[in-house]
Formats: C-alpha cells, sequence, structure tokens
C-alpha cells in the first residue's frame, strides 16, 4: 500500500512520487503507441482527488502549470512566421477556417439537443474545433509524409486553426475581465483599455522583430545555455506582461514566440525546448487532474461518446467536402482530413480559462477532457494506419470527387513520353536523383516518382521525366506507364515501421504484382538484416547504399596502394 501520510509529509516525496507515476503511466502509454498528452492526462487523473490523491502542494503546482502553457503557447509562436502566414495558399485558409466554422457551428447544436446552456454549449463548440499541431506533426514526421501534399496542406491549416485559437483565447479573455467589472459601461471601458493595451504591446513585438530580434538572438546564440534561458526568460516576461495588461499569460507567451518566429535560430530555439515543454507540461494536466471528479466524467460517458465520434467522422468529412469542392482529389482530402479527427490540448486550455472566468463548471470540463482522452487515443491509429482505412473505404468516397480534380492535376499535370521509358525510380531523394542521373548518362531513359510536389515541380525544371504520385495510391499504381520498362527502383528514404508504418516497398512490389509487370525490381534498404526477407518477398535486387558505397570505397582505396 502507498503511504499518503508519508508521501505528503514532505513536498519533494510528494514530486517524487508525481514523477514516478508520470515515468509509469509514460510507458505504459508508449507500449501502448499513444502519445504522451494521453500519458499526461492519465497522470493527472490518477494524481487527483478521484483517485490516488497524490497533490497536496496545489500553488507549486499550479505555477508550474502556468509556466509549461507559456513555454508551449511561445513554441507554437516560433512556428508562426510572418512570411509563412503571409504565404498561406487559398487551401490551408479555406481549410481551415471552413472546417473551424462548420465544427462550431454543428458542435453548438449538438449541444444544445445535449441539454447544455447556451453558454456552456458554445464553449464546448469551440473547445471541439482545436486540432493538435504537435500530435499531427510527430505523426507525419514520423511516416515521412511532411513533405507530402496532404502533409503540407494539413499542416497549413494547423497554423490557421492556431490563429484561430490566439483570436478566441483573446475574445475569451476581454470578455471574462469585462464581466467582472459588474456594469456594462466599465466592462466596455475595460474591454477597450484591454484591446489598447494589446495594440500596444502588438507594436512594440513588430518594433522588436523588425529592428532587435535578429542581431540580439544571434548574440546570445553564442552561448547555448544563454539561448535556452533567454528564450525561457522571454516567454515568462512577456506573459507576465500580458497577465499585468489585462489579457493573458497565454497570449504574452505567444506573442514572445512570434517575436522571435523570423529569426533564423528558431528550429535551434524549438530543438533546446521541446523536452522542457514536455516536461512542464506533465504539470499541466496534474493540475487539471486536480479539479477533475472521476463521478462526473462518469455521467458523461454519453455526451462524450456523441461528441467523439462527431469529432472523429464529422471533421473529416469536412474537410474531405471542403478539400473536394476546391478540386482536389479523394484520397489526399481523405489523408488530410485524418489529422483533424481529434481535439487539442488547447482545448483542455481554452476550458480551464472558461472555468476561471466562471462561465462554466468542472462538469464541462471533465466532458472536455474525456473527448480528448477517446479521440486523442482512436486518432492515432487512424492516422498510423491512414492508407489501409482508405483502401478500406475507397468504394464509397467518389461523391468527395469532382469529376475534374483540376487543383491537384495541376500540381502534378502528368506528362509522359509516349516513346516510354527503361527505369522507374521512386524516391527522388539523394540517393533517387544519383541513381537517375548516373543512368541517364548511361543513355538510359528515366522516369521519376515522388510524393512532394515540390520535388516533381524541380526535377521537372532540369529538363527530366518525373510525375508526382504516392506508392501507397493503387490509382497512381494502376495508371503508371510501365510499358518496355526494364526496371523498377525503390530508393524511398528508410525509416523505422514498427507495427503501424506499412513498408512503402512491399506496397511497389504488390502494385506490380496486381500490374502483372513483367520487368524486374530493385529494392533499396540501410538494414543487411532485411536483405534475404526482401528476396523473399519478390526483391530481384537489393540494393544497401551503406554498404555499397563502402565496399566501392575499400576498392579504390585498395587500387590505390596496391598501384
Amino acid at each position: 500500500m502507498i503511504d499518503m501520510a508519508l508521501i505528503h509529509s514532505s513536498p519533494f516525496y510528494e514530486w517524487a512520487a508525481l514523477l514516478a507515476l508520470a515515468a509509469f503511466v509514460g510507458f505504459i502509454g508508449l507500449q501502448l503507441r499513444q502519445p504522451m498528452v494521453v500519458s499526461f492526462i492519465a497522470v493527472g487523473v490518477l494524481a487527483g482527488p478521484s483517485a490516488l490523491n497524490i497533490v497536496s502542494d496545489h500553488d507549486n503546482i499550479e505555477l508550474m502549470a502556468e509556466l509549461g502553457i507559456a513555454v508551449l503557447l511561445f513554441l507554437v509562436g516560433l512556428k508562426l512566421d510572418l512570411k509563412l502566414v503571409r504565404t498561406l495558399g487559398v487551401v490551408a485558409l479555406a481549410t481551415g477556417l471552413g472546417q473551424v466554422l462548420f465544427t462550431s457551428l454543428f458542435g453548438f447544436l449538438l449541444a444544445l439537443a445535449l441539454g447544455m446552456s447556451v453558454v456552456v454549449s458554445l464553449y464546448v463548440a469551440v473547445a471541439l474545433t482545436f486540432s493538435s499541431t504537435i500530435i499531427i506533426v510527430k505523426l507525419l514526421s514520423d511516416k515521412r509524409e511532411v513533405d507530402s501534399l496532404h502533409g503540407r496542406i494539413a499542416i497549413g491549416f494547423l497554423i490557421v486553426q492556431d490563429l484561430v485559437v490566439v483570436l478566441a483565447m483573446m475574445v475569451l479573455s476581454s470578455f471574462g475581465i469585462g464581466a467582472a467589472e459588474g456594469d456594462n459601461g466599465g466592462a466596455l471601458a475595460r474591454v477597450a483599455g484591454i484591446l489598447v493595451n494589446g495594440a500596444a504591446m502588438l507594436l512594440l513585438v513588430l518594433l522588436f522583430i523588425r529592428y532587435l530580434a535578429t542581431p540580439l538572438v544571434g548574440r546570445i546564440a553564442h552561448s547555448q545555455e544563454l539561448m535556452v534561458t533567454f528564450a525561457i526568460a522571454w516567454a515568462a516576461l512577456l506573459a507576465a506582461a500580458g497577465h499585468y495588461l489585462g489579457f493573458s499569460k497565454e497570449l504574452g507567451g505567444l506573442l514572445a514566440g512570434i517575436s522571435l518566429a523570423s529569426t533564423p535560430y528558431r528550429e535551434a530555439i524549438v530543438a533546446r525546448l521541446g523536452s522542457l515543454r514536455d516536461f512542464l507540461l506533465l504539470f499541466f494536466f496534474i493540475a487539471l487532474g486536480t479539479q477533475l471528479d472521476l463521478s462526473l466524467l462518469g455521467a458523461q460517458i454519453s455526451p462524450a461518446l456523441v461528441f467523439s465520434v462527431f469529432v472523429l467522422v464529422g471533421n473529416p468529412l469536412i474537410v474531405m467536402v471542403i478539400m473536394g469542392l476546391l478540386g482536389y482529389r479523394k484520397r489526399t482530402g481523405f489523408l488530410a482530413g485524418l489529422t483533424v479527427a481529434q481535439i487539442s490540448e488547447f482545448s483542455l486550455i481554452f476550458m480551464a480559462m472558461g472555468m476561471t472566468l466562471g462561465h462554466v463548471d468542472a462538469e464541462a470540463l471533465g466532458l472536455v477532457t474525456l473527448v480528448g482522452l477517446i479521440t486523442i487515443a482512436m486518432s492515432v491509429y487512424m492516422i498510423t494506419w491512414s492508407h489501409v482505412l482508405y483502401r478500406w473505404l475507397e468504394p464509397v468516397l467518389g461523391i468527395f470527387e469532382r469529376n475534374n480534380p483540376q487543383r491537384e492535376a495541376s500540381v502534378a499535370e502528368q506528362e509522359v513520353d509516349v516513346r516510354g521509358y527503361d527505369v522507374v525510380v521512386f524516391g527522388l531523394g539523394r540517393y533517387g536523383m544519383a541513381i537517375s542521373r548516373f543512368l541517364e548518362d548511361q543513355g538510359y531513359r528515366v522516369l521519376g516518382v515522388d510524393f512532394n510536389p515540390e520535388v516533381v515541380r524541380k526535377y521537372r525544371d532540369w529538363d527530366k521525366q518525373a510525375l508526382y504520385g504516392d506508392a501507397a495510391d493503387p490509382e497512381f499504381m494502376a495508371s503508371l506507364p510501365l510499358q518496355g520498362v526494364k526496371w523498377v527502383v525503390c530508393a524511398l528514404p528508410q525509416h523505422d515501421l514498427g507495427v503501424t508504418h506499412e513498408d512503402p516497398r512491399l506496397l511497389i512490389l504488390n502494385g506490380l504484382r496486381d500490374r502483372q509487370f513483367q520487368g524486374r525490381v530493385a529494392l533499396a534498404t540501410h538494414y543487411s538484416q532485411d536483405i534475404e526477407g526482401l528476396h523473399a518477398k519478390g526483391a530481384d535486387l537489393v540494393l544497401a547504399p551503406f554498404t555499397d558505397a563502402a565496399e566501392l570505397a575499400v576498392a579504390k582505396l585498395v587500387a590505390d596502394m596496391q598501384a
């Protein structure tokens, strides 16, 4: 049995117990392939009064939680480079804003139908619109799909969602503080004062970006330790300034990040603070857990399931409809739509702010938390198995594609030479590009294939033949010009497959087998233990880039020494 009296006898014992619980629950979550956000929420619930009741040092936990939120929003602000915001495409804006508006509207009506008050329904509806940028980017990076067309679109409309988060928090803070004044005149004056203060702070931030940010951070970057200290101090300082000027610590922290987003050092800061952010956010979820009553969660299971189905199914459908109307193929819309099939940690922060302002109660916070647990856990598997899901659902997804998906056609513009090709190379990275160049130097006709439209455009700018396409897309594999092709070479980047990631090399083999391809197939691998298995699967030649390069280098060295 755990001796709670002993744990509560010292703050150090209490924090040691919390960290041990977090490590244990995190390990279980890792085995279940869940993001750490799910594990952190579980830690908060277990440490709260409805379960183990570990937390008694509430003030210090709250302080760490506030610092964690400031650092989180600081890092989000670092991604909102003003140049990037200005160059957001039509699809990112249309999809991001369209999804937010439709989810808010239907979520509001759904909440009213479930018997919630107007204010609570509004809060819940807005909370359902936010998707987790952190989780999505992590999953797309793991699958090497950040540079794919659907990956780029998804990140674009997630940035639009982040901007909506900023506006929602600003409105929430203004109305909350205005309501606290007690009379309409005082409330309006206070709101006007907050807006003036916000405009003044924004102007100072813009001046800082224009004249001080890059030279100042450039001097600080000579010391990595000082850069980390400066970044945390800057986030905390602007968060404190935001709170003092009447809006929120959250907005101050986000402005701190935006002020450094245009500097060439933002990626280094993100890399340095990522682990610290995750550690500090643990205390936000612990603080959140201390406010949850598990008995209330039990009463919220039915509405939580209704809202979870709405988020898991409704949000992707909204994205697919919008992208279909914009002229994208059903597959691109489906893969991009799956990225919004969960709610974000910002949803919980948003509800926590509403609870602090007295607009919602612990029951509403518990409802959104339960929806977050369900949707985040489910969406992880939906995204990692996205290609399998598409193959299952493809026959019924035709309604989300126009007869002429002109926007995606304009990206790809599939033009093939009627004379045919000798070799098709999948993957136009450094290795695939080099193979293509050396084959063409030998007089062979080569067709390159890649799922990054920018790479395809660049390859064509060099007067080389290339197609935009994905090996996991059966429609593309069925249309691939294979007449007269002697070799198909897979030079796609190698990554850890795990149990939830498909092997693109095997997808290519299966696609070629379905086409009854009569030529030969070469697959690349970085691991010598894969060679025998790939041969058994049907590969005629297995390329080992590192081993092959090392053998050639040794042969040249030996030949020189013998000479």
